[in-house]
């Protein structure tokens, strides 16, 4: 079992930052990857950036240049700094975690989600 809770959200001016905070708790030698997804209303939930154990990284197209992902192993801990924040990056957040459990089953787990507005 991995616990995941996010912290950092809150309302912002178009242009302006902040930074998304995911801790890990439980059995965190099993992660094999994080990320960060996405849901505004009425939308599907979607990745906004990923980071393998490896460190390995992937982003959206649309956060590409303004968002960074980035990982402390040592606090099991996985951030989201965003920059040059629009309108459209509205959303709450939701930290995920990629776990393979001791029976090589690969699982995924959620943290609450984090509500970022950002208003125009």
């Amino acid at each position: 079992q991995v616990q995941l809770v996010e912290s950092g959200g809150g309302l912002v001016q178009a242009g302006g930052s902040l930074r998304l905070s995911c801790a890990a708790s439980g059995s965190t030698f099993s992660i094999n990857a994080m990320g960060w997804y996405r849901q505004a209303p009425g939308k599907q939930r979607d990745l906004v950036a990923g980071i393998t154990s490896g460190g390995s990284i992937n982003y959206v197209d649309s956060v590409k240049g303004r968002f960074t992902i980035s990982r402390d192993n040592a606090k099991n801990t996985v951030y989201l700094q965003m920059n040059s924040l629009k309108p459209e990056d509205t959303a709450v957040y939701y930290c995920n975690a990629v776990v393979t459990n001791p029976a090589n089953h690969v699982m995924n787990y959620w943290g609450k989600g984090t509500l970022v507005t950002v208003s125009s």
